[in-house]
This record gives C-alpha cells, structure tokens and sequence, in this order.
C-alpha cells in the first residue's frame, strides 16, 4: 500500500510539472516591414493613368519587375489600372497594348536620431576584438520608411510601336517611435493592420 502511495504521489508531481512549449515560425520580414512595403506600394500605384484611351484592353509585362514584395506591388498596379477604368488582359496577343513595368525601388529605410551615446562597438585588442556599448540616451527617436518608385512603358500590342510613358509613381509610408530615457517610449510603435467592416467589404465597380 505505501509503495502504491509512492507511486501515486510521483505521477501526481510529474503531472503537475510537466510544461508546455509552442513552437513560432520565422519569416524574412517581420509583419511591420511588410506593411510598410505594402502601404508604400499601395501609394505609388495609386491613381495610374495610361495614355491611352479607358476601356483599352491592358497586358502588365513584369518579367523585369524583380523585387521583394514584388508580387503585391504587381497586384496593386493592376488594381489602379482596374481602377481607372483600363480592362485587364491576360493574353498579350488579346491585347490593345502592353504596359511594361519596372521598379526604381521597394525596400524599407530607417533613421535614427539619439540625444546622448549611440550604441557603439568598439576595438579592444589588435586582433580587432570588439565590444558592444549600450546605447546611453536622454531621448530618441526612430524612423521606419517604406519606400516604393515604379515607372513604365505602354507599347502597341501588335505593332511594337511607342505608345508612351509613365514618370516614376512614388509612393512612402512612414511610422515614427520616441523614447524618453531609454524606458519611456511613445508615438506609433508598429504599422497596424487594416481594420474591416464586415459589412461592407466589397466594392462595386
């Protein structure tokens, strides 16, 4: 009976020791710098216009569009030419013309701006060892800046003949951060997801 007991009371504290662990996976931005890499494209997109006539049947070409994000940049060009009344071809031979498009850029920027010691590393031995200072600040302020600048050119679908030009679209979104005595922080600390209205999340064209 006590060796029973015994038993009893060991898988009761193993029971009531066991922990459990969950497990995260890591993509190569963080859901903020997408945001602002979308928002950034969303704003230099916005507005498009082509010159040439609305109702024309478009074809995007972005075999040269390589990017980060690049496939949501693409969309979001489709969607202002969509917007603008331009009817979207997925056949380039269907087409009236080609709308090849090209990105200057879409990457993230960051600044920082510190009353006091930034953090520095600094050199201790000849072997170039170093080591890492904290940052000592009164106050700072952080950047973050998604930047996008898209530009392109519309040609005959047919012939191959210039139709025109698109000047870089440019488009940025930006959120900024303060901090008191490296403990007391304020401002917009992250770029926040949209907020829907279940209601009225469709848009008639």
């Amino acid at each position: 009976m006590k060796r029973l007991i015994l038993v009893a009371a060991q898988t009761a504290a193993l029971a009531l020791s066991a922990c459990a662990s969950t497990t995260e996976s890591n993509t190569g931005r963080t859901a903020t710098e997408q945001l602002l890499l979308a928002r950034a494209a969303d704003r230099a997109a916005e507005g498009l216009i082509l010159p040439i006539a609305q109702g024309s049947r478009i074809f995007v070409d972005d075999v040269y569009f390589r990017v980060d994000s690049g496939a949501y940049a693409v969309s979001a060009i489709r969607s202002a030419l969509s917007d603008a009344g331009y009817r979207l071809s997925t056949d380039r031979n269907q087409a009236d013309a080609v709308f090849e498009i090209r990105a200057g850029a879409l990457s993230l920027e960051q600044m920082r701006r510190v009353v006091g010691l930034p953090e520095m590393r600094v050199p201790i031995n000849e072997n170039l060892n170093v080591v890492s200072l904290p940052e000592l600040s009164v106050y700072s302020r952080r950047d973050r800046i998604g930047v996008a600048e898209f530009s392109g050119f519309l040609y005959d679908a047919r012939t191959g003949a210039p139709l025109g030009a698109v000047s870089p679209m440019i488009g940025r979104y930006r959120i900024r951060s303060h901090k008191a005595l490296m403990i007391v922080g304020w401002g917009q600390q992250s770029a926040n997801p949209g907020e829907r209205d279940p209601g009225s999340s469709w848009k008639e064209f």
